[in-house]
C-alpha cells in the first residue's frame, strides 16, 4: 500500500512538472526504457538527451522504467538509453515542439543494438485556444546581438517587454512578478530574483552562469575548463568540497630513497567522476584521485599463498605517456573468501534523513541500495537501522536478516527533513554496535550520507577526533556517498579512513549493485587493517621518481615501522594498484628532481656498488583485523623491463586508466598522453569484462575526448 501510495504521488508530481513545463513554453519527453525479451521496465537504466552530439541533460529510470525531461527548448534531439549489459538503444530525429509533451519507450536487448528513428510529423498552430499562457525563447544569437547581456533584458526580452534603466520586474496580465517564470542557459529564475538597472552587469553574469562547468550545447563562447583558485577558493561546485592536494612531483633517491604510503581501496573518485562526466561537467581537479580511478576496477592478480592474506606482484614496463620513462607497476591481492564462509556480521545502518537528503539522486536511491544489500545477508547476520536529522533515533533495534521483510519495511518509511546531527547520529551507532558485537564476527555501521553535518561537532578535525576514540572497540565504519550539489567528499573521506573502513559513491542502483552486491565481501569485510607500503629505490638505476597518485596517503618513511599509525584496509578479494613512474640514469628526460644537488653530503651522494641487479625494494606491513603487531613481506625488484605490449590486460588496462586521470587533472607530467592513446589502450586491454565496467569506462573517455572536441571547434 505504502508502495503503491509513493509510486502515485511521483505520478501526480511528474504530471505536475510536464505540466508546468507545457506553461512555461518548453517541451517535454517522457516515456519508459523496457527489457525487450521480458517486457518489463528497466530500473536505473540512464537516459541522455544530445542535440547536435552534444550532451544536453541525463537522468535515470524510476522503479518502473519511466524517465522524464521537462523544461527542454524545442528542437531536434537524440534520445539514448544505456544500461550495463545491454546494447545501447537510441532513437533519432526526436522533434520537439514548444508546450508539447512527445512520449517515447525505448526498448533494450542484451545482444542486438536497436537503433529506432522517429520523426513527429507535427507543426505547432500559432495560437493555442486552450493555452492561457505564453511563452518565448530568446535564441544566443539574439543575446549576442543585444546592446547588454544582463540577465534582466534577457528575460524581459523573453517576455516580450521594453526595458529601461528603473525596473524589469516583469508583470504580464496582471500577474505577480513571482509568478513569472524564465529558464537562463537552463537555470530557472523567477522574476523577483531578477536584478533591476541599476545592477551592475557583474552581478548579472554571475547569476546566468550559476553552473558555468555545465557545456551550454548553444553557447559557442562557453568553454569547458578547470576553474582556478582564484575563482573557487573555497575548492566548491556549487556547494561540494573537495580535500586540496598537490599532485606528486619527481624526488631524487640520492636525498629521498624511501617511498611510504598508506593503501587505499576507496573507488568513491571514480563513480563521482562519472557523475560529473556524464551530466557534461568537468571534474574539480581535486575530485581527481588516480589512485581511486585505477583501482575501481578489478584485475586478476594470483591469489595469495600460504598463511598471508595478501600477495604483492611487480612489473616494470615502458610508460606509455613519456617514453624516455619506466613504470613499475604494483599489485595487491587480499585472499578471496566466499561468502558462505564470511563471518556473522553485526550491521547498523546509519542513514542521513535530513532535509538535504530530500532528493532522487539521495534518499530513494539509497533505500533501493540498501534493500539490495538486505536481500544478500544470512540469518545470521544482524541489523540495526539508526538516523539522524535535528537529532539521532533508533528506527530497528538490531534484528536477525533472517526477518528481511521487517528490516525492509522500516528502509521503506524513511523520509527525509529537518538538520543534520551527524556526530549524534555516529556515538548512536557505534553504542548499539558495541552493545550487539560478534567476538570474532564482521562488526561495522555503514554510514550513508551526502556528508553535510551542520549540528553537534561538524568539523573535519572534530569528527576525526570522535572516530579515532570510537574505532578502538573494533567497530568499522564504512562510508555511502549520495547525490549532487552540496556533496561533502572531504569529509566521508575523513570518515572513512579514521574509521578503518572505505569510501564508495553511489551515483546510481548499478553501483549500488556493484559495491554492496558484487563487491559485498570487499566492501564489508576486512581481512587486514593498517596495510601500508614502502620502496627503497636503487640510486645506481633510478635518477628520479615519483608515485602516481596517493597524494592523501602519503606517510612518513617512520611511520612504516610505527605500529600506533593508522594505515588503509583490505577487504575479501580486494585488489590494490600503485604505479611509480620512474626516470632511469642516463635518461634523457626533461624531468628532475625539484631539489637541488646536497652540498655537504660527501661519499653518500655516491650510489653503491652492491646489488647493481636491484632496481628496487619493496616492503609492505599488515595487521589481522584484530592484531595490534604488524607482519612485514619483502619483495626485490629486478631492473628488466618488461614491453608494455607484452603485459597482460589488467595492467595495460590499469595504465590507460592512469592517461585519462592525468588528462583529467591537467597534469604537468602527462607529456604526450591523449585520449586517443586512453581509448586504444584500454580497448585492445579489455579482456572478458562481464560485468561492463571496462566498457563503461571506454564509453567514458571517447564522451569526454567528444566533448572536448566540440568546444574545440566552438573556439
Amino acid at each position: 500500500m505504502i508502495k503503491r501510495l509513493l509510486f502515485s504521488i511521483i505520478r501526480i508530481t511528474s504530471l505536475w512538472i510536464i505540466s508546468f513545463s507545457i506553461i512555461s513554453g518548453q517541451a517535454s519527453i517522457q516515456g519508459k526504457v523496457i527489457d525487450k525479451e521480458i517486457g518489463e521496465g528497466l530500473i536505473a537504466a540512464e537516459v541522455t538527451l544530445y542535440k547536435k552530439d552534444v550532451f544536453i541533460t541525463g537522468t535515470t529510470t524510476d522503479f518502473d522504467g519511466n524517465y522524464v525531461f521537462t523544461g527542454i527548448e524545442p528542437g531536434v534531439y537524440t534520445l539514448v538509453a544505456s544500461y550495463i549489459g545491454y546494447e545501447t538503444s537510441r532513437v533519432t530525429g526526436v522533434v520537439l515542439y514548444e508546450g508539447k509533451v512527445v512520449k517515447i519507450n525505448l526498448t533494450m536487448s542484451e545482444g542486438v543494438l536497436l537503433d529506432q528513428v522517429v520523426v513527429k510529423a507535427y507543426r505547432a498552430p500559432l495560437i493555442h485556444q486552450d493555452n492561457t499562457t505564453q511563452g518565448k525563447v530568446v535564441t544566443s544569437e539574439q543575446i549576442r546581438s543585444m546592446p547588454t547581456k544582463s540577465i534582466g533584458v534577457i528575460a524581459a526580452k523573453s517576455k516580450g517587454l521594453k526595458t529601461t534603466n528603473k525596473s524589469t520586474d516583469i508583470s504580464v496580465r496582471g500577474s505577480r512578478s513571482n509568478a513569472q517564470n524564465m529558464y537562463v542557459d537552463g537555470i530557472r529564475v523567477s522574476a523577483s530574483s531578477i536584478p533591476n538597472g541599476n545592477h551592475k552587469q557583474k552581478q548579472a553574469v554571475q547569476l546566468s552562469t550559476h553552473n558555468p562547468q555545465r557545456i551550454h550545447p548553444d553557447d559557442p563562447n562557453r568553454h569547458f575548463h578547470h576553474h582556478s583558485d582564484h575563482e573557487h577558493p573555497d575548492r566548491t561546485i556549487d556547494n561540494e568540497q573537495y580535500g586540496q592536494f598537490v599532485e606528486n612531483s619527481f624526488v631524487d633517491p640520492m636525498t629521498e630513497a624511501l617511498s611510504t604510503f598508506a593503501v587505499d581501496v576507496d573507488r568513491a573518485g571514480y563513480s563521482n567522476l562519472r557523475r560529473f562526466i556524464d551530466n557534461g561537467m568537468l571534474p574539480p581537479t581535486d575530485a581527481v584521485r588516480i589512485e581511486e580511478m585505477i583501482n575501481y576496477f578489478h584485475y586478476d592478480y594470483p591469489q595469495p599463498e600460504g598463511n598471508d592474506p595478501i600477495a604483492l606482484h611487480s612489473t616494470l614496463t615502458s610508460c606509455p605517456w613519456n617514453s624516455d620513462h619506466q613504470l613499475m607497476h604494483i599489485g595487491l591481492q587480499g585472499k578471496e573468501i566466499p561468502t558462505e564462509n564470511l563471518p556473522a556480521s553485526n550491521m547498523v545502518f546509519l542513514i542521513d534523513v535530513s532535509g538535504s537528503m530530500n532528493n532522487v539522486s539521495k534518499l530513494p536511491l539509497l533505500k533501493s541500495s540498501f534493500k539490495m544489500l538486505i536481500n544478500n545477508l544470512r540469518s545470521e547476520d544482524r541489523v540495526a537501522i539508526v538516523t539522524y536529522a535535528g537529532s539521532a533515533g533508533v528506527a530497528l533495534e538490531s534484528t536477525s536478516a533472517s526477518d528481511k521483510e521487517k528490516i525492509i519495511n522500516v528502509v521503506n518509511s524513511l523520509g527525509a527533513g529537518g538538520s543534520t546531527a551527524g556526530a549524534e547520529g555516529i556515538l548512536t551507532a557505534y553504542k548499539i554496535a558495541k552493545d550487539n558485537f560478534i567476538k570474532d564476527g564482521n562488526n561495522r555501521i555503514i554510514l550513508a550520507t551526502d556528508g553535510d553535518f551542520n549540528v553537534g561537532a561538524s568539523s573535519n578535525d572534530a569528527l576525526e577526533k570522535l572516530i579515532e576514540k570510537e574505532r578502538k572497540s573494533g567497530v568499522f565504519l564504512s562510508v555511502l556517498g549520495f547525490g549532487m550539489g552540496n556533496y561533502k567528499d572531504e569529509k566521508m573521506q575523513t570518515l572513512a579512513d579514521k574509521g578503518n573502513g572505505n569510501h564508495a559513491y553511489i551515483d546510481n542502483i548499478q553501483e549500488a549493485r556493484k559495491v554492496l552486491v558484487s563487491e559485498f565481501g570487499g566492501t564489508l569485510f576486512t581481512i587486514a587493517k593498517d596495510v601500508k607500503l614502502q620502496i627503497e629505490f636503487n640510486p645506481s638505476h633510478v635518477q628520479s621518481y615519483r608515485l602516481v597518485g596517493y597524494e592523501n596517503r602519503l606517510l612518513a618513511k617512520e611511520d612504516f615501522n610505527d605500529d600506533t599509525k593508522d594505515a588503509g584496509e583490505m577487504g575479501s578479494g580486494h585488489v590494490v594498484t600503485a604505479i611509480y613512474e620512474i626516470i632511469t640514469v642516463g635518461s634523457k628526460s626533461s624531468f628532475k628532481s625539484s631539489v637541488d644537488p646536497l652540498r655537504y653530503q660527501g661519499s653518500k651522494t655516491r650510489p653503491s656498488s652492491k646489488h647493481n641487479d636491484e632496481l628496487a625494494t619493496i616492503k609492505f606491513r599488515y595487521k589481522t583485523p584484530k592484531g595490534a603487531k604488524s607482519k612485514m613481506i619483502e619483495n626485490v625488484i629486478s631492473p628488466k623491463e618488461k614491453s608494455i605490449e607484452s603485459c597482460n590486460d589488467d595492467i595495460r588496462f590499469s595504465l590507460a586508466v592512469a592517461q585519462f586521470g592525468l588528462l583529467l587533472r591537467q597534469s604537468a607530467y602527462s607529456e604526450d598522453a591523449s585520449f586517443e592513446k586512453v581509448i586504444s589502450l584500454a580497448s585492445k586491454a579489455k579482456g572478458k569484462d562481464e560485468e561492463g565496467y571496462r566498457a563503461e569506462f571506454i564509453r567514458l573517455a571517447k564522451s569526454f575526448s567528444e566533448m572536448q572536441g566540440a568546444i574545440a571547434k566552438r573556439d
